[in-house]
């Protein structure tokens, strides 16, 4: 399977199963109405709230996977990223922005250093 194709089935599933997730927990309560864990119905604005969370931590990590050439890397950014979230988000985009040279662009953190303009 080429990247294009797994890429368009992963997020073709991530926003089939975010929609029937939403749409299940709407069903149950009205989102005004959650409440946390604290009754019955909360439950399900819960898993669809960590569903949410970790399919963007998935995104983030699609996104890093393009980045790092080390398989090494990609391991730890992904238990990282799993374990701590936006904290782990918000670690590697610092690191990347503290590799910048003073002149260089900011897009090039978007970038694998291959591909990266001067």
């Amino acid at each position: 399977m080429n990247a294009r194709v797994f890429l368009i089935s992963l997020f073709a599933f991530i926003f089939v199963t975010l929609l029937a997730c939403t749409s299940f927990a709407s069903s149950q309560q009205a989102v005004w109405e959650w409440q946390g864990l604290t009754r019955e119905p909360d439950r399900w604005w819960t898993i669809a709230t960590l569903l949410d969370a970790y399919y963007g931590f998935v995104t983030f990590y699609v996104w890093v996977c393009f980045k790092e050439k080390s398989y090494t890397a990609r391991v730890i950014w992904f238990v990282l990223i799993m374990a701590l979230g936006n904290m782990a988000m918000s670690a590697y985009v610092l690191l990347a922005l503290f590799k910048l040279k003073a002149n260089e662009p900011v897009l090039n953190i978007l970038l694998p250093t291959s591909l990266r303009r001067e």
